[in-house]
Parts: C-alpha cells; sequence; structure tokens
C-alpha cells in the first residue's frame, strides 16, 4: 500500500530575521515567496487569520509557485474567536468568497484555530462543523480545526471530527494539549518548538523521531508514542500529511522544515 504525500513547511514567508539565515541578502522581497517554495513543499498562509486579502494577491501566489506546492489558509480570527462558534456564519461565507479559492488546485487545507479560552461544547462545535462546506466556487475544501483547550481532550471531538470528515491539529506545543487521533483523510501537524540556540530548530534525535511519526501517518497508522485518544482506532489508510514548522523560535522555523524534508528523502 502507498503511503500519501508528506509536504513540509513553514508560517508564510515574509518574517525579517530570515534575511541572512534563510533568505540570501541579495533576494529581492518579491523573489522570497519563489525562493521558499522552491525549497519547502507547503507554505501556511496566516495574515489571512487578521484581515481580508484581495483574490488578485491569492492568484498572484499561486502562480509563483511550482506545481505541486498547496497553501494551506488560516480562517478568521472573526469566525472563530466568539463565544458562540455556531454564528459565525457570516464571518466564514466571507472568507470563503474573499478569493481563497483563486488559488485553485495549490488550496490546501483551510485551518480554522479557536481561541485557546474556547472551551470544548459539542453542541456548539456540531453547529460550527455545520458551517465548512466541502466545495466553494467549484474547489474541493479540506477543513482543519486547531482546539487548544484542555477540555477538548475528550473522545467525543474525535468522534465529532471524525463524522464530519473533518482534521484536527496534532500541535507540538508546550501550553496546550496534543491529541494525535488521524479524524480525516489527511493529518495535519504544527511542531512550534524550536530553539534558536540549535541551528536546525530541533535536535537530531527529535527530527528523527518526528520525520517516523510523520511516515508512520503518511502509511495510514497513528505513532505509538504520541497521545491518541479514541478507543476505535481510525481506519489504516494511506494519508496526505502536512507539518507546519511554525511558532517557537521563528528564525530557526526554515532550517527545521528543510532538514526535514532532508530526512524524508532519504
Amino acid at each position: 500500500m502507498a503511503a500519501g504525500a508528506i509536504r513540509v513547511g513553514i508560517g508564510g514567508w515574509t518574517f525579517e530575521p530570515w534575511r541572512g539565515t534563510f533568505y540570501p541578502d541579495d533576494l529581492t522581497q518579491k523573489r522570497e515567496l519563489a525562493y521558499a517554495a522552491e525549497r519547502l513543499t507547503a507554505i501556511e498562509i496566516n495574515a489571512t487569520f487578521y484581515g481580508s486579502q484581495k483574490p488578485e494577491s491569492f492568484r498572484k501566489w499561486a502562480s509563483e509557485t511550482p506545481e505541486g506546492f498547496l497553501f494551506s489558509v488560516k480562517g478568521p480570527r472573526f469566525a472563530t474567536n466568539r463565544k458562540v462558534l455556531s454564528e459565525g456564519a457570516e464571518s466564514v461565507t466571507r472568507f470563503l468568497d474573499s478569493g481563497v479559492t483563486e488559488l485553485g488546485p495549490k488550496l490546501g487545507p483551510i485551518l480554522w484555530q479557536l481561541a485557546a479560552t474556547k472551551r470544548f461544547d459539542p453542541d456548539d462545535l456540531a453547529g460550527f462543523l455545520k458551517l465548512l462546506p466541502a466545495k466553494r466556487n467549484g474547489v474541493a475544501l479540506r477543513h482543519v480545526i486547531e482546539a487548544r483547550h484542555e477540555s477538548f481532550a475528550d473522545p467525543r471531538f474525535v468522534e465529532m471530527l471524525r463524522d464530519a470528515k473533518v482534521a484536527q491539529v496534532i500541535l507540538d506545543d508546550p501550553d496546550h494539549p496534543m491529541i494525535a487521533d488521524p479524524t480525516a483523510d489527511f493529518v495535519y501537524l504544527r511542531l512550534e518548538r524550536a530553539q534558536e540556540e540549535i541551528e536546525t530548530g530541533y535536535a537530531e534525535d527529535e527530527l528523527d523521531a518526528w520525520a517516523k511519526r510523520l511516515a508512520a501517518y503518511a502509511r495510514g497508522e497513528t505513532p505509538k508514542d504520541l497521545p491518541a485518544l479514541s478507543a476505535a482506532p481510525a481506519p489504516k489508510t494511506p494519508r496526505e500529511v502536512f507539518a507546519f514548522f511554525i511558532s517557537g523560535a521563528k528564525v530557526r522555523n526554515p532550517a527545521a522544515a528543510q532538514a526535514m524534508i532532508g530526512r524524508l528523502k532519504g
């Protein structure tokens, strides 16, 4: 059985400290996305969390990246940073019609990050999941929820997402719970422990361990050394995997992503 593709990247592509550490000093800013896309296989667009982008911007980004490259896109905070998620229909619709589908075949998962204070409310979550369409403007959509409150460490959360065919972020972060269960036909990880004193962000043995976990997810397995909640194992079927080195020591994230890509090729 063939494994799913593994895509590894970073959050955004514009960050001044990356000049000289990732980007050459003489690289023009308008070439940064193309340069990053030649060395990574995915990028998570975070600017959409804070404000809408123009349709022509999404078209331009798609045109500057190679075939097979994918963007994940972070949904707006206006849809997720609210007391009642199921009341965010207008914000979800406005975002999906703002031009994000102009990425076309380069559109990867849409990330909906919940507030760290948002507690697990099954009824409210069910209402929010109903707001997430499988297609918009003729483009297939995939959705992923990042739940950061400890109350989401509940098997019911896993089962709800499986029923909705929505993924949940497997979060490697010291301040939020990790839930390792696959819940969709793809897996989405955000790795947030990069350390500035380590050139590759993560130590060699940590990168080796994560490479094995990503490969296990791609084969349709759940890594045995990560905390799964559901008593019912996910079907063993190949899954596409997205892994983003993000937050932590941000200056090291491109090096961490490249180091991971090198391991997965080897």
